[in-house]
C-alpha cells in the first residue's frame, strides 16, 4: 500500500461528480460551560486567560489514590444536546477508560464512554443548495478533556571548545493541564455528508443548536467547540466504504470547508493515479492550503477500552428526560420557520435573525414595543444598520447601546413623519454611540423633519429661481434634471425635508412652468 499524494493537476469538478462521491462523517468536541470540571471541583475557566496549571487539583492532574465524582450538570448539559438531536437515550450508559499514553493526559487514560453511551440514533436537519438534508447521529457521549501542549523552540548552552560555533537549538514542549478533566460533550454524526459544503452547513447548524442550548459558546479559535471530519472517496454509485483519512481539530467554518474540498480532491488524486489511500491522521496547513499526514489512524481496539472501575452505571430516568426536554428553548430551525410565518420574514431575513438566539430576543423585543406592527421594518434596520455598526466595531448584540425599545421608537418617528430616513440613519448611529433614545437626540439636535407646505414651497421655488439653465434643460425634455432640483432642495432644508411632500410641490412647479412655456 502507498499514498502518493495529490495529483499535481486540479481534479476537475466533472470528474468528481462523475466518478468518486465523498463519503465523510464528523466528529465534534464541545467543551460543556459547567463551573467545575467533570470529576473534580476545580474551576473551569478561559484557559487562554488564566495561569498555565492554576486549576488543577489531585484529581485532574491524576495523581495515584483519586476517585472522581460526576458533574451532574455536565450531564444534564448532555441530556439538552441529545434531546434538541432527536437521539435516544438509554436508561443506563457506562464510563470507560480510553487507554492512551500522552504527555497532555495526566492518568495516562480518559474517562469517556464507548459500548453504552449516553445517548444514540438521533438526526440533525440541514440547509444546503439542494435543500433540506437530514444526517444521521450516531452517538452523543461525555468525556473529560485533556491539557494543552505548546511547543516552543530554545537554543541550548554554546557548544563547547572545539565543538564549534553557536548553539543547539531544541524544541520543548510545555503542559498546561487548565483544561484537563474539563467536560466535554462528543457528537459523532453517522457517514452521510457528501461534500464540503454539507459538512460546513453541519458544523454551522450543530453549533448553533450548542449556543441556543447555552451549553457551549461556540469559540472555535480557543478550541472550545473542535470539529474532526473522516473522509474517503469512493466510486458513484458504489456502496463500499474505503479507507478513511480523519482530520484533527479544525478550528473555524472556512478552516473545516477548505480541508474537506482538499483532502476529497487529494484522495481521487491518490486513486486515479493507482494509489490506495492510507488510514491515518492528518492535519491542515492553513497557510499552504493543504492537509499533511500526522499520525497512523488508531482502531477502537487500540484503546483497549474497558469499564471504568471508580464510577457506577450513569441512570437516566424517565423523569429526568422529560424534566430536560421541557426546559429546551425554541431551537434554531423551529424558530426560523416561526419568524417567516409570524413576522412575515423572507427566509434570508429569518436566517439571519435567528442564528444567534441573543439576536433573535433582542428582534422580538423591538417588534413587542412597535406600535405601527411592521416587523419587517424592524428586521431591516436590524441586518442593515445594526449589524453593519456591530461587524465595524467588533461587537456581539449583547455589547450594543440601542436598546430593542428605542429601535422601536427610532421606526415610529420615521413611521409618523417625525424624521425622514436619511435623518434616522445619522440618528441610529448616535443612539449607537451614546445610547440615548431617538426622541432626545431628534430634539437636541433640531432634526425633526419639515413637514410645513409653505417652507417647501418657499425652499422649491427657491431652488428653480436660482438655477434658471437647469430648469431650461429640464423644460427642454431632459427629465432627470428633476431629481437634481430634489437634490438641492433637500439640501436647502438641511436634509430634513419630508420627501413626499417636496416631491408633490416640485412636480407641481415643474407642471406650471412647462404650460407656462407652452403658452
Amino acid at each position: 500500500m502507498h499514498d502518493s499524494g495529490r495529483d499535481q493537476t486540479h481534479i476537475s469538478d466533472e470528474v468528481l461528480a462523475m466518478n468518486y462521491e465523498p463519503v465523510i462523517g464528523l466528529e465534534t468536541h464541545a467543551e460543556l460551560l459547567t463551573n467545575s470540571k467533570m470529576f473534580c471541583g476545580c474551576a473551569v475557566m478561559d484557559s487562554t486567560a488564566a495561569p498555565p496549571n492554576t486549576l488543577v487539583c489531585e484529581i485532574c492532574a491524576g495523581l495515584p489514590g483519586t476517585l472522581p465524582v460526576l458533574n451532574e450538570r455536565a450531564v444534564e448539559y448532555a441530556l439538552r444536546v441529545a434531546l434538541a438531536l432527536n437521539c435516544t437515550v438509554p436508561p443506563v450508559s457506562v464510563f470507560a477508560r480510553k487507554n492512551y499514553f500522552y504527555p497532555d493526559l495526566p492518568k495516562g487514560y480518559q474517562i469517556s464512554q464507548y459500548e453504552l453511551p449516553l445517548a444514540v440514533n438521533g438526526w440533525l436537519e440541514i440547509e444546503t443548495t439542494a435543500g433540506l438534508r437530514r444526517v444521521r447521529i450516531r452517538r452523543v457521549h461525555l468525556e473529560e478533556d485533556t491539557g494543552k501542549l505548546f511547543h516552543v523552540a530554545t537554543s541550548s548552552l554554546p557548544l563547547g571548545e572545539g565543538a564549534g560555533v553557536g548553539a543547539i537549538s531544541t524544541e520543548h514542549s510545555l503542559v498546561d493541564l487548565n483544561r484537563a478533566g474539563v467536560p466535554l460533550l462528543e457528537i459523532v454524526s453517522e457517514p452521510d455528508l457528501r461534500s464540503a459544503e454539507e459538512v460546513k452547513a453541519y458544523a454551522i447548524a450543530l453549533r448553533a443548536i450548542l449556543r441556543y442550548l447555552g451549553v457551549n459558546s461556540g469559540d472555535m479559535e480557543k478550541g472550545i467547540l473542535r470539529f474532526e471530519p473522516n473522509i474517503s472517496v469512493r466510486p458513484a454509485g458504489s456502496t463500499e466504504l474505503r479507507t478513511r483519512t480523519e482530520l484533527k481539530n479544525l478550528n473555524s467554518f472556512r478552516a473545516l470547508e477548505r480541508a474537506v474540498a482538499y483532502e476529497i480532491e487529494r484522495q481521487i488524486g491518490v486513486w486515479e493515479s493507482g494509489g490506495e489511500v492510507v488510514q491515518e491522521t492528518r492535519g491542515w496547513d492553513e497557510a499552504v492550503g493543504e492537509t499533511v499526514g500526522q499520525r497512523g489512524k488508531e482502531h477502537a481496539h487500540d484503546y483497549r477500552y474497558f469499564p471504568e472501575p471508580d464510577l457506577p452505571p450513569l441512570v437516566i430516568t424517565p423523569e429526568w428526560i422529560e424534566r430536560v426536554r421541557a426546559a429546551l428553548p425554541e431551537l434554531p430551525a423551529a424558530k426560523r420557520a416561526r419568524f417567516q410565518a409570524q413576522y412575515g420574514l423572507s427566509a434570508y431575513d429569518a436566517a439571519l435573525l435567528t442564528e444567534e438566539r441573543a439576536v433573535a430576543d433582542f428582534f422580538e423585543a423591538a417588534v413587542a414595543n412597535l406600535k405601527s406592527h411592521n416587523p419587517k421594518s424592524i428586521a431591516n434596520w436590524m441586518t442593515g444598520e445594526l449589524f453593519r455598526l456591530m461587524n465595524a466595531n467588533g461587537q456581539s448584540i449583547e455589547q450594543v447601546k440601542v436598546s430593542p425599545e428605542s429601535l422601536a421608537a427610532l421606526v415610529e418617528l420615521v413611521a409618523s413623519g417625525t424624521i425622514n430616513a436619511n435623518t434616522a440613519k445619522a440618528v441610529f448611529a448616535e443612539m449607537f454611540a451614546t445610547g440615548h433614545a431617538p426622541d432626545a437626540i431628534v430634539a437636541e439636535q433640531g432634526l425633526a423633519q419639515v413637514s410645513d407646505q409653505t417652507a417647501i414651497e418657499r425652499a422649491v421655488a427657491e431652488v428653480l429661481a436660482g438655477n434658471p439653465e437647469q430648469v431650461a434643460t429640464y423644460l427642454g425634455g431632459k427629465a432627470t434634471v428633476e431629481q437634481w432640483f430634489f437634490g438641492q432642495t433637500m439640501k436647502s432644508l438641511k436634509g430634513q425635508g419630508d420627501p413626499q411632500i417636496i416631491r408633490r410641490v416640485l412636480a407641481k412647479k415643474l407642471e406650471e412652468l412647462r404650460l407656462k412655456t407652452d403658452d
